[in-house]
Order: C-alpha cells, then structure tokens, then sequence
C-alpha cells in the first residue's frame, strides 16, 4: 500500500501552493492530477499573464451562503504577502484598474514559481482520482492504486471551462463523505438572450460601452442590491465584458437585468444640446454618448430615424434618456460551463471549518480553492482565495503533523 502523510487532489492554484506552503518540514506530500501538466487554468488566465490576486480583496468580494466564511483565511494570507511571494521569485509585475495585478510576461511564470516552492512533494500527472474512503489514515481511491494519508486535501477545482480537464470529483468526494453542496452554477459567464431580443443586441457584436449592471434586491436567494460599473460587450448570443461576467455570478435565471448604458444625466444632456443647436440630428447627438453604432441602433428602434432634435418635445426626450439609463432585459440563460471563469456554489461551508478548511465531519479531510463554495468577483479574488484557503489548509496540517509548528 502507498503511504503518504498527506495527499493533495489538484495541481491547480490551490493544491500548488498548499504544496509548497508543506515543502521542507519533512512530510511525505503527494499532489495528484489527471491532467499532462499543471497550473493549466493558471496558464490561461488574465489573456495569458495570469491576474493573480488583486489588492482591494476583502470578504465583501466574494459570493457564499455563508458570506463571512472567507475572512479568516483572507486575513490570515493577503494579496500583500503573494507579492513579496512573486517578487522573490524576480517576476515583473504591473496594476491595472482596480487593484488587478498581472505579470508583465507570461502566466507560465507563476505556475513554475509555484512547482518550484512545493521543492520535495511528489507531483503525479496523469493519474485520475475516483473517491475517498474516511478513517485513520483516509484512503484515496486513484487509477494507479490506492494511497493511504493521515490528511487528504481536495483542491479539485469546480466545473468551469471542462476543456482545461474541469470534472465534478471534488463535490463528489464532499456528498459521499457526507458534506452538503450549495447548488453550482457557471459564474464569471457571457448572458444569452432569446431570439427577440437579438434583434437589437446581434447586430451590435463587437461594440463595447461603459455600462452599469444591476439587479434589485432578492429574497431567494438572500441578496442584497447589486451593481457593477465597467464595459459592456455586445455579442451575437448576447452580452459579455466585466460588467456583465461580473454581474451574472449573481443573476438567477428568469431575473430580469438592468442596464444603464451612460451612467450620468442623459435626460439634461439631450435637452441642453436641443437648446444650444437643435437642428441637428437625434441620432448625432446620441452618438456624443455612445458608441455610433448603438446610438444609431436605439434612434431606429425609437423611431427617430433622420429625425432633429428641435422637433422633439423634452417628454420625448426624457423617453429616449429612460431608453438608455433603464434597458431592462430578461437573458434566457448563460454560455454555461464552456466559457464560465468559475464556478458559483459548492461544498457548503456550514460543513467546514473557516479557519483551518478542515471537514467537520472527517478528521484529517481538508477543502480548498474553488470548490468550496466561495466565488470572487472578477479580476484576481479568485486566485487570491486559492492561495488564501490553501495556506489556511497547509498551516493546520502541519500544526497537526508538528504540534510545535
């Protein structure tokens, strides 16, 4: 029987750097994979350079059922301490918007510092993981034989892009060790609209525009309010961009969304331009605003079509403002999985221990990263919550592998 003191299901984000954050202290460690190669989803990320944390993460920029469950780890492991992480390894850095933080080079340099730091742990390739038998030590059920660990910890990502080798395992593993799953669904994720709807959006593909994002309050399930500023891309199944992949993580299906498409007083803007020239055209004037071909596209669906400003009333006016501060859409579904950038739901943290990740219910079974019910925003959160639980995870096993660690 192979043996092991811990074995790691994963090499994503979260199983390398609990690896590494294990490396040196004398522990057998394992890290399991079925893919060729790993940090795959790393190597794809933020178009290729990997927007690995960002630094305005807090709880608040995260989706759970139980929504302060992140805090402890987040705290415990900051965005700050990843930096000097990559610094030490001489990776070149840069900020965007809102806190995101890219390589300057390629993603693949974060996947070889993370290989390199988990130095001494055994990294297996290629081999598939069928279950997890409970008991002293737990039994890890894999297509190249069983392994014995006194800890086991699952970092076996959710569902999102199944082309990178995504599979279910992870929440399998939770419900036949008796842990309960919130719902999963495609987070991060495109809109599609039905057929009518297209009419408009379809022949929009490519255009792109800031956009407000929003959707009321909601009892079921429990949300508050939620708005999200940034673009907005049409496509000819729907809409993408930040705002919308940000906005779907919370959007349920049958929801109806509103989109400001110029936040800020069109109304007083529209009415201004008519007295100061009002013969020209509507459709001129809107373009000021908005992209040429959405401008244009909102005058023909309006009916304003070579139509001048002079000629319109100000409760006209006021209607076309409503048109782009208040379009209300009802999306019929999403891309799915596919093209999903995570996965919103999974094991139900009521189920886990919030500092250490541990299971409640079987002694030495550990939960990290993406598969536990905890889904960042877009732009770095959820790599930060992959290096946060996995260095929460890491440190309880070698508190109780080493009792004066």
């Amino acid at each position: 029987m192979d043996k092991a003191d811990v074995v790691i299901l994963g090499a994503g984000a979260a199983g390398l750097f609990c690896a590494g954050s294990l490396a040196g202290q004398g522990l057998r460690v394992v890290v399991l994979d079925h893919a060729r190669d790993p940090g795959e989803k790393i190597r794809i990320s933020g178009g290729g350079r990997c927007n690995f944390t960002n630094l305005g993460t807090t709880h608040q920029t995260f989706l759970s059922e139980v929504p302060r469950f992140c805090a402890s780890a987040l705290a415990g492991y900051r965005p700050e301490d990843f930096v000097a992480l990559v610094d030490r390894a001489g990776i070149a850095w840069h900020e965007k918007a809102q806190g995101q933080l890219f390589c300057d080079g390629r993603a693949t340099q974060i996947v070889r510092m993370l290989v390199d730091r988990m130095d001494g742990a055994e990294l297996r390739l290629g081999v598939g993981v069928q279950g997890v038998t409970p008991g002293t030590p737990l039994r890890v059920e894999t297509s190249a034989g069983p392994i014995e660990a006194r800890h086991v910890v699952v970092a076996t990502g959710g569902k999102s892009i199944p082309k990178m080798g995504a599979t279910g395992i992870g929440y399998d593993i939770a419900q036949a060790t008796g842990h309960r799953i919130v719902e999963t669904r495609p987070g991060l994720v495109p809109l599609t609209f039905a057929q009518q709807d297209l009419r408009l959006s379809a022949p929009l593909s490519g255009v792109a525009v800031t956009a407000r994002a929003s959707l009321p309050a909601a009892r079921a399930p429990r949300r508050a309010a939620v708005a999200f500023d940034d673009q907005l891309l049409f496509t000819h199944r729907g809409l993408s961009g930040p705002a919308i992949l940000q906005i779907s993580s919370y959007w349920q299906p049958g929801e109806e969304l509103t989109l400001d498409l110029h936040p800020g007083d069109s109304a007083q803007a529209l009415r201004q331009a008519k007295r100061e020239g009002g013969r020209v055209q509507v459709a001129t004037v809107l373009a000021r605003m908005l992209p040429e071909r959405l401008a244009t596209a909102i005058v023909d669906e309006e009916g304003l079509e070579g139509a001048r400003l002079a000629d319109q009333s100000d409760a006209r006016l006021d209607a076309l403002a409503r048109r782009i501060h208040d379009w209300r859409i009802r999306p019929v579904g999403t891309e799915g999985y596919r093209t999903a950038e995570v996965t919103v739901g999974g094991v139900d943290c009521r189920d886990l221990d919030a500092r250490t990740m541990a299971s409640r219910h079987v002694p030495g079974l550990h939960f990290i990263g993406e598969v536990v019910d905890v889904t960042g925003w877009l732009g770095g959160y959820n790599f930060q919550w992959a290096w946060a639980s996995a260095h929460a995870a890491g440190r309880a096993v070698l508190g109780a592998a080493k009792p004066d660690f």
